[in-house]
């Protein structure tokens, strides 16, 4: 069959590749340079391709999502006198088309490599002996072979695997390499040198694979033939390097796997590991088509397995029989899972605990020994922290660095160079093996004993560093041990571990889990902390007092103001009352008005923030003071005392940024500077100032972002950016910060926030109008924050709810809505939102066309300005006042109506119009 141009140009592409993948752009510009082509001329083309191929049309193959790969042999052949001169030449002489070479034909497809495989190809060619090194099972044989194939073309007397995984005997590696080769020694014996002096003339490479437990024998072979052949190359595959003269190291990473705060709507399959699980899964399972949460789950086992290839492999052919969700619901026993490779791979590599177990018999007793006790640390680890728990009478510290050292080189520790001290750490495989290791060794106890201490020690200092170093030099030295304080806290409260340990662990690691925002974590540790101290009879008050405000802080954000969430407070106050300590006296006092906030008890919450600074003035720690002030500013914002409240706000705000950041996060839950932030945004709203008020929203944003804490993002998205959003009508921002408040609280497990998120979405949908979609909505999400006693703002959302069942038809629905926000607001005292709900309760009126509708709904708008006049709110004044003047101008009022409308319009600052100051503004020019 005769080829096109285009299809014959196409075929000279992938030929050139030489059996690489070549990619659908690569071909388009190659064929059609500078040309614009749709993606069907190319499969046209390749289409020509197999018809022409016939029965070998699978000589090109299609490699999804990544574009296509010729697989057939390439052959040169002769035409002319050129064919007849080599017909005639002896067969001594005549050299075959191709070099020579034992590798063995790949099986399947090598996934995920394409990076490491050019960097290889391209370190090869200027340096002659490359040794790759990493972990059993990392795919280094796989990669070595890969890559001596794509240079083949290079050495005119071929490529050659040499195989020494099988031998036992390190004398048996120069017989193994003259065996491959088929070379005849005249010396009858093969040595390193005379197997190196044999192949002195030859352009060849060998690819000397599994060089760890012959690897004296194996530098020797490889020295020795490159000093007799100056054109002759080495790679090799060693899970430690040679250490030998000229020598390229090149670590071979695990496989790519996503990150579990990996984008959402990022493809999994740009991972290598969740692409080669899915490759080898549908290998077993023909059918096999994840979709995107199966895709999560895939990449949930691959970070699990380290993105280590021949563990991947085991579990993906698992899929068939368990599916992946029991895959990963079995990898906690994963050495009996992933068993059963293919029946050709060599003994090592057909279950995980073989290739593990290759590496450990090739340790010394010492290695070993370390190894095992390595395995207690969960996550990274120090050289400081390994000599604490792995050196004893039987291995000094010195010794104990040694095996350290000695351990990364022969990959079975990670190192990891990121932070200023270097850290080390197990892969998650190799940890379970040697743990078990140990558990057998009959070392647990002991060793999870030292662990536990050490991790205390360490921690407690932590604690005490918290009150001088910055925030995020603190989180940064400390942050990274949460995996091990959590080891060691499990086994403290084991069976077999120490209570008292992990007692005093408990309370001093509270900090980090408050400035790591998890409040679910602390509250589950520190029930059992608690329970411990109960159950003795010499009962350690300042342990308990530690540990019961830990737990009203946690439970504040776990189950809202719940009985025994007071009941933390109020024994936490209890306690430091009885041993004097001021500083928790101040934690219970702000716990306690906290609770008292978000309850909507505005009164109590002011009495005591009041309390809090009477005890903050006796202490010498201004930024105590500091906090009081931002707790009274908020109780007087609630009580709508604007006025009061902007001035201890202001006086909080005017304290220099180095103080402020001693106010530990620990200690009052929030970034206190944000915090005030949000409630300075709401009062500069409230008397007129929209655009300072934006501004400020935006820098409790900002702020609560730089701190890198959870809590205090949540608090300024839900606090200070949707609501201002939301009241100068920026309606795509309050999409915007909702879409954050609940990706947020979701990802921390803050259940309290995920409720807020909902309301500020049902309030946006209400006010784009899509009634249908939001009044539901708004409404499940207030009946949350109800069972969850979370009644902070509660009012002001009860009021969006009832204007909105107005819009929608259901005044009677809407009556019912703003009576229960009149009711809460007379019993709580917190009526920084009151004209308000008298306006929306006058419009309801209005809609309810009753006898006397106008002059009640008169008296309410009335009473609205009135409550925003004494309260200094020019912004609810403006609404009230628009609100009146078309009731005014329904009644033939015009002139009062513009008269009253202008009054408040006009105070208001140019050069920021909000949804109101437009509705206002449009109503003036109807008026005039």
């Amino acid at each position: 069959m005769e080829l096109g141009e285009r299809a014959f140009d196409v075929l000279m592409v992938l030929i050139e590749a030489s059996g690489v993948v070549v990619s659908k752009d690569t071909l388009m510009n190659r064929v059609w340079p500078d040309r614009i082509i749709e993606e069907n001329s190319l499969q046209a083309q390749i289409s020509a391709l197999r018809r022409a191929f016939g029965a070998d049309r699978d000589l090109i193959r299609t490699i999804a999502g990544r574009g296509y790969q010729f697989i057939g042999e390439i052959s040169t052949i002769p035409a002319g006198p050129v064919a007849q001169a080599t017909a005639g030449m002896s067969q001594s002489t005549a050299r075959p088309p191709h070099p020579p070479t034992n590798l063995p034909e790949p099986i399947s497809e090598l996934v995920g490599r394409e990076a490491e495989l050019h960097e290889i190809v391209d370190l090869s060619a200027s340096h002659r002996l490359v040794t790759l090194t990493g972990a059993g099972g990392i795919g280094k044989t796989r990669l070595g072979f890969e890559v001596a194939r794509h240079l083949l073309p290079r050495f005119a007397d071929g490529v050659w695997a040499i195989e020494l995984a099988p031998l036992s005997d390190p004398e048996l590696v120069p017989v193994t390499v003259a065996t491959a080769l088929g070379l005849e020694l005249t010396s009858g014996t093969a040595s390193p040198l005379s197997v190196a002096n044999a192949l002195r003339s030859k352009q060849l490479m060998l690819v000397l694979d599994n060089c760890e437990h012959v690897v004296d024998a194996a530098v020797e072979m490889a020295e020795l033939l490159l000093r007799a052949n100056p054109v002759a190359c080495v790679i090799a595959t060693s899970r430690e390097p040679l250490r030998a003269e000229g020598e390229q190291i090149y670590p071979v990473p695990p496989l790519a796997v996503p990150t579990e705060d990996s984008l959402n709507g990022e493809d999994p399959l740009r991972y290598g590991a969740v692409r080669l699980f899915v490759e080898r899964a549908r290998a077993a399972a023909p059918y096999f088509s994840p979709d995107l949460r199966v895709l999560a789950a895939i990449s949930g086992i691959c970070r699990r397995l380290d993105g280590i290839p021949l563990a991947i492999e085991l579990a993906a052919a698992r899929t068939a029989a368990l599916g992946v969700e029991g895959v990963a619901a079995r990898l906690h026993n994963r050495f009996r899972l992933l068993a059963g490779g293919q029946r050709t791979a060599m003994p090592r590599h057909q279950t995980l605990r073989a290739t593990l177990d290759w590496s450990y018999e090739l340790l010394t007793e010492p290695e070993r020994v370390v190894l095992r006790r390595l395995s207690i640390f969960a996550g990274g680890f120090t050289l400081r922290a390994v000599r604490a728990i792995a050196a004893d009478y039987e291995i000094s510290e010195l010794d104990v660095i040694d095996c350290v050292a000695n351990l990364v080189t022969k990959s079975l520790v990670t190192v990891d160079a990121g932070g200023a001290m270097m850290g080390y750490r197990l892969l998650e495989t190799t940890r379970a093996y040697s743990l078990e290791k140990l558990v057998e060794a009959g070392e647990f106890d002991a060793v999870a004993r030292r662990h536990a201490r050490g991790y205390l020690d360490l921690i407690e200092g932590a604690e005490a560093e918290a009150e001088t170093r910055p925030t995020d030099e603190w989180l940064a030295d400390y942050g990274p041990r949460i995996d091990n304080v959590r080891v060691a806290l499990d086994w403290a409260f084991s069976p077999g571990g120490d209570a008292s340990i992990g007692v005093a662990l408990t309370a001093a690691a509270v900090p980090l889990w408050m400035h790591l925002s998890l409040m679910e974590e602390c509250r589950d540790r520190v029930e059992p902390a608690l329970a411990a101290i109960a159950a003795v009879s010499n009962r350690d008050t300042r342990r308990e007092m530690q540990l019961r405000a830990a737990l009203g802080a946690s439970l504040m954000y776990t189950k809202g103001p719940a009985p025994e969430t007071d009941a933390a407070w109020t024994r936490t106050l209890e306690l430091a009352k009885s041993v004097g300590d001021a500083t928790f006296q101040l934690s219970a006092l702000w716990g306690l008005s906290f609770y008292r906030s978000i309850s909507g008890e505005h009164r109590t919450e002011l009495a005591l923030a009041q309390r809090f600074c009477s005890v903050a003035a006796n202490r010498m720690d201004p930024a105590d003071s500091r906090v009081g002030d931002r707790m009274m500013g908020t109780s007087l914002h609630y009580l709508g005392e604007q006025v009061s409240a902007r001035y201890h706000i202001e006086r909080m705000l005017a304290l220099s940024t180095p103080v402020v950041d001693r106010v530990r996060l620990y200690r009052f839950q929030f970034d206190q500077v944000s915090a005030a932030r949000c409630i300075f945004a709401h009062i500069l709203w409230l008397q007129g100032f929209p655009e300072q008020a934006v501004r400020v929203s935006q820098s409790s944003v900002d702020g609560a972002r730089a701190s890198d804490h959870a809590l205090s993002l949540c608090n300024a998205l839900a606090q200070a950016a949707c609501p201002i959003a939301f009241f100068v009508g920026d309606l795509a921002a309050v999409e915007h910060f909702a879409s954050m408040l609940i990706e947020h609280s979701e990802r921390h497990a803050l259940a309290v926030w995920q409720i807020w998120g909902r309301c500020w979405n049902g309030a946006l949908l209400i006010k784009s109008g899509e009634t249908v979609t939001g009044l539901p909505l708004l409404a499940h999400a207030l009946d949350e924050l109800r069972s969850a006693g979370y009644v902070l703002r509660y009012t002001g959302f009860l009021a969006v709810l009832a204007e909105g069942l107005g819009v929608a038809g259901q005044v009677a629905k809407g009556l019912i809505a703003i009576e229960e926000a009149l009711a809460r607001t007379e019993r709580s005292e917190g009526r920084w939102c009151m004209a308000e709900l008298l306006r929306v309760k006058g419009e309801l009126l209005r809609l309810e066309d009753a006898p006397n509708a106008t002059s009640v709904t008169d008296d309410h708008f009335r009473q609205a300005l009135d409550w925003a006049r004494r309260q200094g709110a020019l912004s609810w004044e403006l609404r009230a006042a628009t609100s009146l003047a078309r009731l005014w101008r329904a009644q033939a009022r015009s002139d009062e109506a513009r008269e009253l409308l202008a009054s408040v319009y006009n105070r208001f600052a140019e050069g920021f119009a909000t949804t109101d100051l437009r509705a206002a503004r449009d109503l003036l020019n109807d008026l005039a």
